[in-house]
């Protein structure tokens, strides 16, 4: 097989570590990038995210030439957005060819036909996917995020921090994440230069640890089930004998468990964080809590001079490996500052919620609505199956309409082959619900919806769908 060529301005497939094909283009790197050491490779630009990476050259092949391939074995709506943009791009290019041509023909020249160029070597703007002429539009698939300088704090309190990538894949051929130069157009993740620590890798907490070490922060981890650190020792993290070790180690410690009583026996249990808090020491409480929790452990850390902000997630396991959460921070404004790179590195969006407790309520209310929906689908899906009508197409009508979203699709698609497999537990879910419902009783505010969804989750549970996906509902509906 002969050897491609590739140059600068050349459309290709660029392979990045664990991740599919992306369509990108060969650029120039900032100037002061290093190129890595070993195998040669180039800079690619990728459609549709904001992400640059040195890719060898063994994992990068034509555009046009492997088009329909990579279609076929790709699926997924930003993959799709990613092809779009590209031919966008395409359609762009050859207008302005064309016109080019024209003006030529015009004056009564024969223009030459060149081969299409999009970007010169000398070039440096690592953005030029489009028109430079055109101004970014908050629609446009190459600006989903306005960015936020490094040198600018948000105005106000809601104003997200959003996510800004440069990855680079190493000679080992395993794919790190790190600072990208100053001079890059769409910014970088400059790793903080605190010391991170994490408690509780979970399904969620495993994907917000591996992003961290990608990006390049210093991590000391640990969990219950000791060996579960193993994978993040390996990938470079450090090992924490116990909360207390690990508190009293790092500059920042972060959390993530299951419940209520799990997050405040971390705390204020044997060899609890607690013990190891000293004076200007930060605590953030990623956990899914009820606020009564969050005043409780916010007060225990700062009576020992600790920093506390809470800061849980809004999104599945995919999601926290993919470092596509939504963050809720609230407490603490100066910790959710100096967070800035690990909530970048973990999250497309954060948003600062005001004082602790906002953020816990938010993220109640935000699962309420969620674990409610999920069950009215499940309902939706077993009564078209009750009254003889295809599930199937039921969930093809579905999403083609106004409900139409990745979530539906994926879980109904789960639903109708019968894979349940955890994304997010079905005992989160409930737990969350039920908190939920006690926030509205205190409020004295009816969550009717909330409490008859509750019930069929707890239906659920009773059939031992407790560690099953949130789509396991549906069991509740068959039995």
């Amino acid at each position: 097989m002969a050897t491609v060529h590739l140059r600068i301005g050349d459309l290709v497939w660029g392979k990045l570590g664990r991740y599919p094909p992306w369509p990108g283009k060969i650029v120039s790197p900032p100037k002061d990038l290093k190129k890595p050491r070993g195998k040669k490779c180039h800079f690619v630009k990728f459609f549709g995210t904001e992400d640059h990476a040195w890719i060898k050259v063994e994992q990068l092949k034509p555009y046009h030439a492997h088009k329909e391939e990579m279609i076929k074995i790709n699926k997924g709506k930003r993959f799709q957005q990613a092809v779009d943009a590209v031919e966008d791009f395409l359609k762009k290019a050859k207008g302005k060819e064309q016109n080019s041509d024209s003006k030529g023909e015009s004056k009564g020249k024969k223009t030459p036909n060149k081969p299409l160029k999009i970007l010169e070597e000398e070039d440096e703007d690592l953005s030029a996917l489009k028109d430079p002429s055109e101004k970014p539009v908050k629609d446009d698939p190459h600006f989903h995020h306005f960015l936020l300088s490094q040198s600018e704090k948000p105005a106000s309190s809601m104003e997200p921090i959003s996510k800004r990538l440069k990855i680079i894949e190493e000679d080992t051929g395993s794919t790190s994440i790190q600072a990208a130069d100053s001079t890059a157009i769409n910014g970088s993740i400059t790793p903080t230069d605190k010391r991170i620590g994490f408690l509780g890798l979970g399904l969620m907490g495993s994907g917000i640890v591996s992003n961290l070490l990608k990006m390049g922060h210093v991590v000391t981890v640990w969990n219950r089930t000791a060996e579960k650190c193993d994978l993040f020792i390996q990938e470079g993290a450090r090992l924490g004998r116990t909360p207390a070790e690990v508190a009293s180690m790092c500059d920042i410690t972060f959390s993530c468990v299951s419940d209520p009583k799990a997050a405040r026996d971390l705390v204020m249990g044997p060899s609890g964080v607690l013990q190891g808090i000293r004076p200007g020491k930060c605590y953030v409480e990623m956990s899914t809590v009820d606020p009564e929790t969050i005043t409780e452990l916010s007060q225990v850390i700062t009576s020992r001079g600790g920093r506390f902000l809470e800061a849980p997630v809004a999104g599945s396991q995919q999601l926290s490996n993919d470092g596509m959460l939504v963050i809720l921070a609230a407490g603490d404004r100066t910790v959710y500052e100096d967070c800035s790179s690990c909530f970048q590195a973990m999250g497309k969006t954060s948003f600062f919620l005001g004082e602790a407790g906002n953020a816990a309520r938010m993220m109640l209310i935000l699962n309420m609505v969620q674990g409610s929906f999920m069950a009215t689908i499940a309902e939706g899906l077993t009564l078209a199956q009750a009254t003889g009508q295809s599930q199937q197409t039921f969930l093809d009508i579905l999403c083609q309409g106004q409900m139409a979203s990745t979530f539906v699709d994926q879980k109904c698609q789960n639903i109708l082959q019968g894979n349940f497999k955890p994304d997010y537990y079905l005992k989160h879910i409930q737990k969350d619900l039920r908190l939920a419902i006690s926030m509205g009783d205190m409020a004295n505010h009816p969550t009717p919806m909330a409490a008859a969804a509750n019930e069929v989750y707890k239906r659920a549970k009773a059939l031992d769908q407790s560690d099953n996906d949130i789509s396991a509902v549906y069991r509740a509906y068959i039995h």
